[in-house]
């Protein structure tokens, strides 16, 4: 299905579907009009020679001088080369694509001044799969993305380089092979193209929407330990985590609950501990906060999404021109870097009860890693290693990036948000937490093959699908090709859909 775009309903699954699916986008028929009735009050300004910043002024250090008629129309093009200036592998194809779609959104709202031959281009290149390359550093997270977003702004000269067709190729040849016409560049149209934190939110879209899957496979494998560990089940009675009020841990508690469903643990008739360790007990809490905090990050990445992020902006029915600072990328660079951080908290209880399970003093009876060989074998013993080194990656990559600014412009942009760091960490901290989450999956299917008891449907679900891909370690063997795939598997979310289909969604 066509999604619309009209400046106020881009949720972060439209994105996914946009960027990640290649779904088909158009722009609204009232989101065209107003960029029409904008850029006409913009074109009148220009006539009467009314200063206004990046239009017929310098940029940045430079926004006191004053541009000439014969400049005016050049200048748009210089900014585009000088702000192209990133360094680094390419971004992934679909962070670019979402960075286009958020911008478009940007300009459905008709107050970017630019003339709608830009947004329709972005449109086309969307729809016909033309996705510019993108170096993935360059961006302060201020003044927009600028250095990312102008190489996806050279494609509107035909210059630079795009993917086409699984091929790379020069911005031209992709454009003219996908029979997109090249509009150019006129009076602000640059600008308008680039100034808005629009990468760094497409990139923080597409973790939240990895994260919210990611914890509540983090609550599939925790009810799968739960179990393997005999845990006493009176700290997952929803009834306490009401009486407290956090959302999270309410939702957390229902999930391991629904996973349980129907185990031999829940009938009392096992004996069990009358209180189990920390990292036991206290999951709904720390997964629950984890929900919460990816909530909020949620609530603040759909606003931005939806927002005019620009400068200057125009209003039409005033004909009004406000300069501001819209583009400004603190308000997701920090709501991101406290989801990073949850995410790691989430990882670390993972490797928590990962110990539990492999070391025979904690493992309730479970033998020493994990195997019946201890000694001639190690089991799962070097498993935990590779967890516990990517645990304190994690941990330095968690350090916020949303306090680093260092000043840009000569001191006139002197604030910024680094929020691209903060973009780029959350990329690595994903990458490390499904690899951390698939050991702990192992363990925990590894360890229920050595109990006797019927474990929860949803438990099972996971089971059966982990089985399918990697067998029980009955004898020592080189465990990174296990690991890799357990990384994908939870990074697949096949885990997640089979044990939905089971007992239904987990929040």
């Amino acid at each position: 299905m066509t999604i619309v775009l009209d400046g106020s309903h881009l949720t972060i699954e439209k994105l996914v579907r946009i960027a990640r699916h290649g779904e088909k986008v158009k722009l609204h028929p009232d989101a065209l009009e107003r960029i029409k009735v904008c850029r006409a009050m913009l074109e009148e300004k220009i006539a009467a020679h009314e200063i206004m910043y990046g239009v017929n002024t310098g940029i940045g250090e430079f926004s006191e001088v004053v541009l000439n008629d014969e400049q005016v129309s050049q200048f748009q093009r210089y900014l585009i080369y000088n702000h192209a200036a990133g360094i680094g592998d390419p971004v992934p194809v679909e962070q670019v694509r979402g960075a286009m779609a958020g911008r478009i959104n940007v300009h459905a709202h008709g107050n970017s001044g630019c003339r709608p031959e830009i947004t329709l281009t972005y449109i086309e290149m969307l729809n016909k799969g033309v996705t510019p390359v993108v170096c993935q550093k360059g961006s302060v997270g201020a003044c927009g993305d600028l250095a990312p977003m102008s190489q996806i702004a050279l494609l509107l000269m035909g210059e630079g380089e795009a993917y086409y067709k699984g091929k790379r190729l020069p911005g031209r040849e992709a454009m003219e092979r996908a029979g997109i016409a090249i509009p150019g560049l006129q009076a602000r149209d640059g600008l308008a193209a680039i100034n808005g934190s629009n990468l760094l939110t497409a990139m923080s879209a597409i973790h939240l929407y990895d994260m919210d899957r990611w914890l509540k496979q983090a609550t599939i494998a925790c009810s799968m330990s739960l179990e393997a560990l005999l845990a006493n089940m009176k700290p997952y009675d929803v009834r306490l985590h009401q009486l407290r009020g956090f959302a999270g841990a309410v939702r957390c508690t229902q999930a391991i609950m629904k996973c349980i469903t129907g185990s031999d643990l829940t009938t009392g008739k096992m004996k069990t501990k009358v209180q189990d360790a920390y990292s036991m007990r206290s999951s709904p809490q720390v997964i629950g906060a984890a929900h919460d905090a990816i909530a909020y990050a949620r609530s603040q990445v759909e606003i931005e999404l939806n927002g005019v992020g620009d400068n200057p902006i125009f209003l039409p029915d005033a004909r009004l021109t406000l300069t501001g600072a819209n583009f400004q990328g603190s308000p997701v660079a920090l709501p991101m870097d406290m989801a990073g951080a949850a995410i790691t908290m989430v990882c670390v209880l993972s490797e928590r009860r990962l110990n539990r399970l492999t070391n025979p003093a904690l493992s309730v009876g479970l033998p020493s890693f994990l195997t019946k060989g201890a000694g001639m074998f190690s089991g799962m013993m070097l498993s935990q290693y590779t967890a516990d080194m990517m645990i304190v990656e994690q941990r330095i990559l968690s350090a916020p990036a949303s306090i680093q600014s260092i000043p840009a412009a000569a001191d006139q942009e002197d604030f910024v948000s680094m929020g691209m760091n903060t973009a780029l960490k959350n990329g690595q901290i994903l990458d490390n937490a499904f690899g951390i989450l698939g050991i702990e999956f192992m363990a925990a299917a590894q360890a229920l093959d050595f109990r006797e008891f019927t474990p929860g449907k949803g438990v099972q679900a996971a089971h059966q699908v982990i089985r399918k891909h990697v067998t029980h370690l009955d004898i020592d063997r080189p465990l990174y090709a296990d690991h890799n795939t357990m990384k994908a598997l939870v990074q697949s979310g096949e885990i997640l859909e089979a044990v939905e289909k089971e007992v239904g969604s987990l929040g």
